[in-house]
């Protein structure tokens, strides 16, 4: 088993400056790997035989406000040969983070090589506003296709009425001030 150290040499070795950073405080270590270089990378960690991060567990998408950036995280999973008809169990895990541009949001698709990321990548686009660029259906999913803005910015602005229909907030306002 691969440590999260070893991992990264690996990445770095192979990347070089693609590999923008490792932070291994706080409860989750990753690894920063440079917007340009992602879909590379990606590929790489899915199918080097001495990597095999053959699971996409989740993609969580960051608001970075005070550093006008949006990110990606992406949770990776190794299942060891004996689980996959076993238990299931993480040989190893990885997190990594792409950092993209919040004016212009672009970080490429990863759908072709997991297939989990489609309905993920679209849940960022729509509730954050990446495009994730060779995404073979980037549509919203969860808001309607006229909604204005993305919900899950920090900067993001609850509209007073939908068509016609008056907002309620979480305290059931029916005229919320922003």
């Amino acid at each position: 088993m691969q440590s999260f150290e070893e991992i990264c040499q690996v990445l770095k070795t192979e990347f070089g400056e693609a590999i923008e950073d490792t932070v291994t405080e706080g409860c989750r270590p990753y690894a920063v790997v440079s917007v340009g270089r992602w879909g590379d990378v990606a590929k790489f960690l899915r199918n080097d035989p001495r990597m095999r991060f053959d699971l996409l567990r989740c993609i969580s998408a960051i608001d970075l406000l005070e550093d006008d950036k949006l990110a990606c995280v992406y949770e990776l999973g190794a299942l060891s040969a004996i689980s996959a008809t076993a238990d299931m169990s993480l040989e190893r895990e990885l997190a990594v983070r792409v950092i993209t541009d919040r004016t212009d949001p672009h970080i490429a698709s990863v759908a072709h090589l997991w297939a989990a990321a489609d309905w993920h990548e679209r849940e960022a686009f729509d509730m954050m506003g990446i495009v994730f660029d060779g995404h073979p259906n980037l549509e919203r999913i969860l808001c309607p296709e006229d909604w204005v803005g993305y919900p899950l910015r920090k900067d993001y602005k609850f509209p007073l009425e939908y068509h016609g229909i008056p907002a309620t907030t979480e305290h059931e306002l029916t005229s919320p001030k922003h």
